[in-house]
Order: structure tokens, then sequence, then C-alpha cells
């Protein structure tokens, strides 16, 4: 049983170059600028949850207890962005004549068509469309 409720989601995004995030996002994406938080986060708001843009220096200490520092090169992580959208092909032209680049171009499978993609700070972003049922079509 969970005792503190349900969560809530947000999304953060670690930036080096907030103003060139917020013209990526915005651009690519449809995001629009909800508010600003102070001089380094920016809310972005249009999607089901809001997106954060939080500007960090490239080589800062990401934690305490780790060596590991920021790196706004292409990096892989388990953890990305699945954005659902009604057309994968517009959606990928817009992206990269912005900034993104294709990683995998557009497939389509039973459930739908789906597009991979890096942002230009190096995080993974999947751009996909559902058709008919959507992961229905495969789930079990």
């Amino acid at each position: 049983m969970n005792t503190i409720g349900t969560p809530g989601l947000l999304v953060n995004i670690d930036v080096d170059d907030l103003g060139r995030a917020v013209d990526f996002y915005t651009q690519a994406f449809a995001f629009r600028v909800g508010r600003r938080l102070g001089d380094s986060i920016v809310e972005l708001v249009g999607g089901v949850v809001p997106l954060y843009l939080i500007e960090k220096a490239a080589g800062s200490i990401a934690v305490r207890t780790s060596m590991s520092v920021r790196d706004y090169a292409r990096h892989w992580t388990p953890v990305h962005l699945d954005l659902v959208v009604d057309d994968v092909d517009a959606t990928v032209a817009r992206a990269q004549s912005v900034g993104a680049v294709v990683e995998n171009a557009a497939q389509d499978h039973v459930w739908g068509r789906i597009a991979h993609l890096a942002d230009p700070f190096g995080h993974g972003i999947c751009v996909l469309a559902f058709r008919n049922r959507g992961y229905d079509e495969v789930a079990t």
C-alpha cells in the first residue's frame, strides 16, 4: 500500500545553455514557456507534465556521492523522453531543423511509428505516434 499517495511526475533536463534549450524545445516540439524560476530554470508547458530545463555547467559535479560530471556530448542512459505526437515525420523534420540528430529513422510497428533522436545536449528522445490500439496491440 502506498502511504504517501500517488506521486506526481516532473521531467527535468539539465542543459548547458538555457536559452538554446528553450529555443530547441519550443521550436522542435511546440512546448511553451510557462514561467521562469530564477536565472537557471525554465518551466515548459504544453505536454502532459511540465518539462523543466535546468542550466548546469558542463563539467560540474552531478552528485556529491560520485565523481561523475555533467557531459553534454551524446550519452546513453536508460532514461529518456518519449514524445507522443500526431505526425512522427513532420515532428522529426522540425526537430532536426533546429538541432536534433536523427539516430534511427522512423520505423513502423504494429502499435505505431517511432524515430530515435538526440537533442543538442546529448539526451535521447523517441518521437512516436500510436496507431490502432497503441501498445495494446502487443500487450499480453
